[in-house]
């Protein structure tokens, strides 16, 4: 099992880089509609989907998955406030740095400084939210007193 996850992952971090979506200049050209955009990264997004549709497709005509007991599909359909700003913030930060978190780990394994701040940003980030939502259970499991 872990030896397909290491064998998907490389296959991915090699699709990244062949596309270009390790590269933030190129990232940067295809946001810039009202410049000098450069439309590339679209015919990659539409073969990501199209690859993505085809083997979501067969996996569940399968019934349950190869390497896995069952199907872990997500149940909420709802837009929220949460949803949107989380969103939004990627947007951003896609925008400024150039970099997502798959290409920007695919990039920082070659020891770049840029991905290795975007690398370091992002953990620093991730960590911020986790406290902010244990905070959050923390003072919702308080009881409140009247």
């Amino acid at each position: 099992m872990r030896l397909h996850a290491f064998g998907i992952g490389v296959l991915f971090a090699l699709g990244l880089g062949l596309s270009g979506m390790t590269l933030p200049r190129k990232v940067i050209g295809f946001l810039d509609v009202f410049g000098a955009w450069d439309p590339s990264l679209a015919l990659v997004m539409v073969g990501a989907i199209g690859v993505y549709a085809t083997g979501m497709r067969l996996g569940l005509a399968e019934g349950r998955p190869r390497l896995a007991p069952a199907f872990r599909l997500p149940t909420r359909r709802d837009i929220d406030a949460r949803l949107l700003a989380g969103a939004g913030l990627f947007g951003v930060g896609w925008g400024l740095a150039g970099f997502c978190p798959g290409p920007g780990l695919v990039t920082a394994a070659t020891g770049a400084r840029q991905s290795l701040v975007f690398l370091a940003s992002m953990l620093v980030g991730m960590g911020l939210w986790k406290l902010v939502l244990a905070l959050q259970s923390r003072t919702s499991a308080t009881p409140s007193v009247p």
